[in-house]
């Protein structure tokens, strides 16, 4: 068939249409597949919870065992500090209880220094070099200087308070008085 006016072909709409689909069996295909693909997802999602949890917890009990791990370790890095001394102090607490000459009292002391100084020494503490050395800003503090002639300019001649180090770390510095030589002229 044929338009009178543009001469172009007509379609019948019978003959293009085919055989009818009936809308309602589509409509409920899709609602099954939709209602199929949900199930999958909400599974999915379900899956994914649990796995989070599970994460989550496993994540917990991990900080919580590494919290343990760092007190139990700090712990023991104190208890090892502090057993050398426990002797020193029971030493000290022998010394006042003790009944003796002026000169016993100085020896005892002196022993019990001598007991501190080796503890120190077995945690690699050992004291900065002071007396006779040149003065250095990085391990020594001046308080004051002595004039001298006797010396050379910026040696250390009297110690105050002992520095330490530990290895090559500075705890404190050494607090000391140092020559001042105007006879030599300073580097």
């Amino acid at each position: 068939m044929q338009d009178a006016m543009t001469g172009r072909e007509i379609l019948d709409p019978e003959a293009v249409a085919g055989p009818e689909i009936d809308p309602s069996h589509e409509i409920e295909a899709g609602v099954a597949s939709g209602l199929a693909e949900l199930e999958q997802v909400k599974g999915e999602r379900d899956q994914l919870l649990d796995r989070l949890a599970r994460l989550q917890a496993e994540f917990d009990n991990a900080r919580k065992r590494e919290a343990k791990e760092r007190a139990d370790s700090r712990d023991y890095a104190v208890s090892n500090t502090v057993e050398p001394f426990l002797s020193v102090m029971d030493n000290f607490q022998l010394a006042l209880k003790a009944d003796g000459t002026k000169e016993q009292l100085r020896a005892g002391v002196e022993l019990i220094l001598k007991q501190m100084e080796d503890a120190l020494k077995g945690l690699n503490v050992v004291p900065v070099e002071t007396v006779g050395a040149q003065f250095d800003p990085r391990i020594h503090e001046a308080l004051g200087s002595i004039e001298t002639k006797e010396f050379p300019d910026h040696s250390v001649l009297e110690e105050i308070r002992r520095g330490y180090k530990i290895r090559d770390k500075l705890l404190r510095p050494a607090l000391v008085r140092i020559a001042v030589n105007s006879g030599q002229v300073a580097d």
